[in-house]
């Protein structure tokens, strides 16, 4: 349940700001298991591409920072919508009781900068949908996790975004981005996303005319939504990636949480790509159920 920020006020009025905090994370939405979250990255040496996300953090459904041995990030540009004005160093501060991480200036379909086999972790929290190169960049995040390394990837629900009007994007399509190299200033679904994205759900883009001008400079906003997912999607395409799927969460508003491992072998992802698994017994979006006709384009 979403706490309204009237409700906020009052309560950080009534109660004061530390017993306010307390309430909020007694109501927030969190994974279930969250400790077998923990235990699977405590410890470990991370990257995050496109942090520090809310979802990682204290209050957050996965809160994963607080477990970590270190974390490093990967920002795009310098200057970004999210993070605003940032530089290469060491003062990527991502929790209040770790030493700060290391934060790159790189595409995440590109990361040159790091060697093979750099970190037991790569994060992602709705950042993925942004690339044009989806395989690209998975492939890069795998390049430099070391043996057993661990994915963890967030993407948001089309049915319960602004994507809800388009079709989810299905493997066939992200394997030709990968085949023809498909860079970051492609603009392939611009018109798709011009006739389709809900804006009555997405008040930041603004009017339409101010929403189009923000797409056609994509490459310097990187706002675009090139993908549309549902949990289907994302494990095809997870497999096909050659990671080894260990666990698909699905939370309300609008979260596919997928966690997968670096592999050196065919993945056995069969019961997760199956028609009647588990996640789609129990996801709270409707197409994901088994008797959900599915579309794709």
């Amino acid at each position: 349940m979403e706490i309204p920020p009237k409700a906020r006020r009052v309560a950080r009025k009534l109660l004061g700001p530390r017993a306010a905090r307390y309430v909020r994370r007694l109501l927030r939405r969190r994974v279930h298991d969250v400790d077998w979250y923990l235990s699977l990255f405590a410890g470990r040496q991370g990257l995050e591409i496109g942090g520090p996300s809310d979802a990682f953090g204290d209050e957050g459904p996965i809160p994963v920072y607080r477990v970590l041995r270190s974390l490093d990030n990967c920002l795009f540009s310098n200057q970004t919508i999210w993070a605003g004005q940032t530089e290469e160093g060491k003062h990527f501060k991502f929790n209040s009781l770790r030493p700060s991480g290391y934060q790159f200036v790189l595409e995440g379909t590109e990361l040159r900068k790091i060697p093979d086999s750099s970190y037991d972790c790569v994060l992602s929290s709705h950042t993925l949908e942004h690339i044009a190169n989806p395989l690209l960049a998975l492939a890069e995040w795998k390049r430099i996790s070391r043996k057993d390394g661990i994915i963890l990837l967030l993407l948001p629900h089309k049915d319960r975004t602004f994507d809800w009007r388009r079709p989810a994007t299905n493997l066939a399509h992200m394997i030709e981005d990968r085949n023809r190299g498909t860079k970051e200033d492609d603009l392939t679904h611009l018109e798709e996303i011009l006739t389709l994205h809900d804006l009555r759900k997405d008040k930041a883009a603004g009017s339409l005319e101010h929403f189009r001008s923000r797409c056609m400079d994509n490459y310097q906003y990187r706002a675009m939504h090139h993908h549309v997912f549902d949990t289907s999607t994302a494990v095809e395409m997870l497999d096909y990636a050659g990671f080894q799927l260990l666990r698909v969460d699905l939370l309300k508003p609008c979260h596919i949480i997928l966690v997968c491992q670096e592999c050196d072998h065919t993945p056995e992802n069969a019961t997760f790509l199956a028609q009647d698994a588990e996640y789609r017994r129990h996801s709270p979006f409707p197409s994901d159920r088994p008797s959900a006709k599915l579309s794709r384009v």
